[in-house]
């Protein structure tokens, strides 16, 4: 059946007025493009308001030069305009970690850079208070829900106040925000006025000291303040532990921090969702595709993901360079099997389908389905990771169900075949539990996905050789990835396949230095791995591994850590990534004279070759099992530092 305009979300007045409407009761503003798909986070709130039966629009990529015509073209919403500024963050999604522009945009049509401001949250709240200063803004998405208190902003190299400051907005829901948008709406329509709505878990708003409900009580974590944070980077180090702790609690605390006379309070968030709950997320009449404005016109990353299904939220890894536990939690949601089948057999009957699955995966691949096996165990936790330092043994780690997922996925008609995009965690797939059957089932799983799931390159992120360096980027020692990887070529082996191993590595990440880089310049080597496409950390808001960059303290410990922040102390490490390149040799020699290393030299180039053969050796084409790639963001070398793992 054809699609109408009207299957979307209006995004026009044209379209309001084709569905009959006087008026609007949520106006959406998004820096991406409008894509009705669930992956996308503006398409997911547009479509759970419409199912709570609000009319709502959306408005992608307003221009927000000139006369405003964009922010004004829909009038004023009855509740509230909502911000939904895309689903990277604006600044990474903009720039490289060497705070260069990025190639294209991927969330933009045809990639192009001008379509979104930088920090479009309060650059479209600023021009929507200026027009319209008696309707509530709510903030929400990614760019808010990791500035929701004092936080480190790389590109602008200093400390920066909870978003609601410096925007001027009223509310935000950080985090996954069905629950909290439709609850919010619900005390709207009541009659309550937006200021007096402070019991909804997962937002945070400004109040002054009065007016918390309650009154700052025991129960109540109350921070450093934003002002103390500027003065000492071991208060803001301090705060980390505890914001990141209460991100990842079942039963977490209220959290206030004060900053320009009044605080910021962070209500704790909701439970997880249930599966039933999730469900009905995928179940909303997605049509699957881009605005039809957008006609002829390359979106990049719907490209990529178009095929795909996302069959859990949350991830209980932990690593210290990651944002996932921060938005989504550590608590895994799993679809149903029902659910995702259904979606399945959507992108079956789509026109342009060819039979292959691009991803059925999650923020990990290997992670539906998984929980502790005590739940009240569960809510005490405190620790972000639930596999690091060690995987916990009240973590189920049984593969079955995800086995059966792939399984009745490819035994859809019109399936050739359904392939694993996101990354794997080996350890998971390692780890010897007291449950035999579980380890059974991860050696299933473990031949079912090289031998069915893969499509040649299998991509998996040891990002370190370095165990210390490892301990700090909570990532389990590299000995776990050269077992994976004798399995790995043991099953190619076997059963007669031509597939490969891609491991991700991270240069400069705080506790890591160039002598690290050297050593891991030889293992990989060692290994048979050209690595490129490199890109160094990148320091975002509410992870250990930024904190730990710009305070130069472990948040958990308080230690020292060295990190790389100069261009030379950079490159210092990235180049040992590119050892076999004819142009860097020179360089990596001369490093590696400096720091006392000529014993790497002979290993990385064969102690008895001269430069220029070298140099002419390299010029001979690289076999295929040895161009491997590698994308990465993280940062420097910690010597002499030994974290502590605790909390994870």
């Amino acid at each position: 059946m054809a699609l109408m305009l009207t299957d979307w979300l209006p995004t026009t007045k044209k379209e309001v007025m084709l569905r009959k409407w006087d008026e609007l009761d949520v106006i959406l503003f998004s820096a991406d493009a409008y894509v009705d798909h669930p992956s996308f986070g503006a398409a997911v709130i547009g479509r759970v308001l419409e199912a709570e039966g609000l009319k709502v629009a959306i408005v992608p990529q307003p221009d927000w030069h000139g006369d405003y015509r964009d922010f004004k073209k829909l009038g004023k919403p009855r509740l509230f305009f909502g911000i939904a500024p895309g689903c990277m963050d604006s600044m990474v999604n903009k720039y490289t970690a060497n705070k260069r522009l990025r190639s294209e945009d991927a969330y933009s049509p045809d990639g192009r850079h001008e379509c979104r401001p930088e920090y479009p949250t309060i650059v479209y709240t600023k021009i929507l208070k200026s027009l319209y200063p008696d309707v509530p803004v709510v903030l929400g998405g990614i760019e808010a829900s990791l500035r929701r208190l004092t936080h480190y902003d790389y590109w602008k190299d200093g400390l920066r106040k909870c978003i609601l400051c410096d925007s001027g907005a009223d509310m935000i829901i950080y985090g996954m925000g069905e629950k909290p948008i439709i609850q919010l709406c619900r005390e709207l329509q009541k009659g309550r006025d937006i200021h007096e709505i402070k019991d909804i878990p997962q937002t945070v708003w400004l109040s002054n000291e009065a007016d918390i409900p309650g009154g700052i009580t025991d129960n109540d974590i109350v921070l450093h303040s934003h002002e103390e944070c500027l003065k000492n980077k071991i208060a803001q180090a301090e705060n980390f532990k505890h914001i990141e702790e209460e991100s990842n609690m079942l039963h977490a605390h209220r959290l206030l921090q004060a900053v320009d006379n009044v605080f910021a309070v962070v209500n704790p968030p909701y439970q997880p969702m249930t599966t039933e709950e999730i469900d009905k997320i995928y179940d909303l009449p997605f049509t699957r595709l881009p605005h039809p404005k957008y006609k002829d016109k390359r979106i990049p990353a719907y490209e990529m993901i178009k095929h795909s299904v996302n069959i859990h939220r949350g991830c209980f890894g932990g690593c210290a360079f990651c944002t996932i536990s921060a938005h989504q939690g550590k608590f895994i949601v799993s679809r149903s099997k029902e659910s995702i089948l259904k979606e399945v057999r959507k992108i079956v009957a789509m026109p342009d389908f060819k039979g292959y699955i691009s991803d059925l995966g999650g923020p990990s691949a290997n992670m539906y389905g998984m929980a502790g096996h005590n739940k009240s165990i569960c809510e005490k936790c405190r620790r972000p990771s639930c596999i690091n330092p060690k995987i916990c043994p009240n973590l189920n780690t049984d593969h079955s169900r995800l086995i059966d997922i792939y399984q009745s996925v490819d035994a859809i008609p019109g399936i050739k075949k359904s392939f694993i995009g996101s990354g794997v965690r080996y350890d998971l797939l390692l780890y010897k539990s007291k449950d035999e059957a579980a380890n059974v089932a991860a050696r299933k799983y473990t031949k079912e996905l090289i031998c069915k799931h893969v499509s040649g390159r299998l991509k998996v992120a040891p990002e370190h050789t370095s165990d210390t360096v490892l301990r700090f980027m909570r990532k389990p020692p590299f000995s776990q990835f050269e077992e994976f990887k004798r399995i790995f070529d043991d099953i190619n082996k076997r059963e007669k396949l031509n597939q490969q191993i891609i491991p991700y590595f991270i240069s400069s990440h705080p506790g890591c230095h160039a002598e690290d880089m050297a050593e891991l310049a030889v293992i990989t080597k060692r290994l048979n791995f050209h690595l490129e496409q490199v890109q160094d950390f990148t320091p975002t808001p509410m992870t250990v591994s930024t904190e730990t960059w710009y305070s130069g303290f472990d948040p958990y410990t308080l230690e020292k850590v060295f990190s790389a922040k100069t261009p030379r102390e950079k490159l210092a490490q990235r180049q040992f990534f590119f050892w076999y390149k004819p142009e860097e040799r020179r360089n990596i020699e001369r490093e590696l004279s400096l720091m006392g290393r000529r014993d790497l030299i002979g290993k990385l180039y064969n102690g008895n070759r001269s430069y220029a053969d070298a140099k002419q050796q390299s010029k001979k084409p690289m076999q295929p099992n040895e161009n491997h790639r590698t994308d990465n963001s993280r940062k420097a070398k910690s010597g002499h530092v030994r974290r502590r793992n605790s909390g994870r």
